[in-house]
């Protein structure tokens, strides 16, 4: 897991730096070099690439392809450890929405807990002025949408190897994104062409490590390890682009991630 979340923070730090770059031409390369991973090794394993529940994956896609794009340019207007905090929402919305779609039930703690990490929302945006407008609705716009692909996911279940849900993801990725950024293309100068390919190894290998992770330990205790992800991203935040951190931004991610810690240990079942 902490492969995974050192994979998912370089990522996203490398994400921030090509700012520079339209959002949807990193959404072609993010998904083109993981869709070249991802298929590979379903030919080698000779795992069946279409899989059983095309309709709900194909959904997942569309979920999915809109959220990361969103979060993408959330990116532009906001420190990173800001923008990967406030994604970390999704949970939260998977869960409330889940009470409707797939009738499951929520302990009373975790409405606290989940009230916690809304107040944490609003310490960060109603005391920190710094955070701007446009960028905290785009990433809560896109921590509703992966709440959605949550859902989706539960919906398909144990019929498709993950591996396959993720390469329809990335298919669609790479083929949406692929003719959206031939309107707006910006041709890649210099060391940009290297971090554009290297989205793709960083965003697969994080999948990998994540899914392996979940496989070998109980959730209880790896899923709180992935929080971790914020404080290398914040790291490298404000060591590579001087983002910098007000007590009460620090504060207001402090709520949302310890809440959600809390509420994995809480809901572990």
């Amino acid at each position: 897991m902490i492969i995974s979340t050192v994979s998912f923070s370089l990522m996203n730090s490398f994400i921030k730096y090509l700012s520079h770059v339209p959002t949807f031409e990193i959404v072609f390369f993010r998904s083109l070099g993981s869709l070249i991973l991802a298929t590979g090794y379903i030919l080698l394993k000779g795992i069946p690439m279409l899989g059983n529940s095309r309709t709900l994956m194909v959904l997942r896609s569309i979920f999915g392809l809109t959220a990361m794009s969103l979060f993408f340019m959330s990116l532009k207007y906001l420190p990173v450890g800001t923008a990967v905090s406030l994604r970390y929402l999704a949970p939260i919305f998977a869960a409330i929405m889940a009470i409707f779609v797939l009738k499951e039930k929520l302990k009373p703690i975790q409405w606290f807990l989940f009230l916690i990490a809304f107040s944490g929302v609003i310490v960060l945006k109603g005391v920190d002025y710094t955070v701007d407008n446009t960028g905290l609705i785009l990433v809560l716009i896109a921590s509703v949408l992966s709440g959605m692909v949550y859902i989706t996911i539960r919906k398909i279940g144990n019929t498709d190897h993950p591996l396959v849900i993720v390469n329809y993801f990335m298919f669609i990725g790479t083929v949406i994104g692929g003719i959206l950024c031939i309107f707006n293309w910006k041709t890649p100068i210099g060391k940009d062409w290297l971090i554009l390919s290297s989205l793709g190894i960083f965003g697969f290998f994080g999948q990998v490590f994540m899914t392996k992770a979940f496989q070998i330990a109980k959730t209880n205790l790896v899923a709180p390890l992935k929080y971790i992800e914020v404080i290398f991203t914040m790291t490298v935040g404000i060591a590579w682009f001087g983002d910098i951190y007000t007590l009460w931004s620090l504060l207001g991610i402090l709520m949302i991630i310890g809440a959600l810690i809390a509420n994995v240990m809480v809901g572990k079942k």
